[in-house]
């Protein structure tokens, strides 16, 4: 296992349980996505609330959910990390794409149904 993305992950999950360090706040040069009223959760019946969310990716990352690196294309050159889980075995995937901010935050660039493996993969702009 890689060690850096393994500090990378402590990192965001320790980062994402603390509300005074994360955000998903939309700017021109850090475009985001991050609509977790649109995703139902399965534990609950309802979307996520933003905190819910928040919670939810700490879970994922703290459970060992794969994490793939990224290069963004905005800003150019940072890195993003992507998860992609299954909510349940009949239930879509969802798409969660966090980048680590300076001053020690975590950024919700992405938190919505994936739409599929080609149309995030592929897009112009990996927000």
């Amino acid at each position: 296992m890689d060690d850096g993305l393994e500090t990378v992950r402590r990192e965001l999950a320790a980062l994402a349980r603390r509300s005074d360090r994360r955000t998903s706040e939309w700017s021109r040069e850090r475009p985001t996505e991050f609509r977790p009223d649109t995703v139902i959760n399965p534990d609950t019946g309802v979307s996520f609330s933003p905190a819910g969310a928040w919670h939810y990716i700490s879970d994922l990352l703290e459970g060992g959910q794969a994490l793939e690196p990224l290069e963004l294309d905005k800003p150019a050159g940072k890195t993003g990390y992507v998860l992609r889980p299954k909510l349940g075995p009949e239930l879509r995937e969802i798409y969660i794409k966090l980048e680590l901010g300076d001053g020690g935050m975590v950024i919700g660039r992405s938190f919505h149904y994936s739409e599929g493996p080609s149309s995030t993969r592929n897009r112009k702009t990996n927000l």
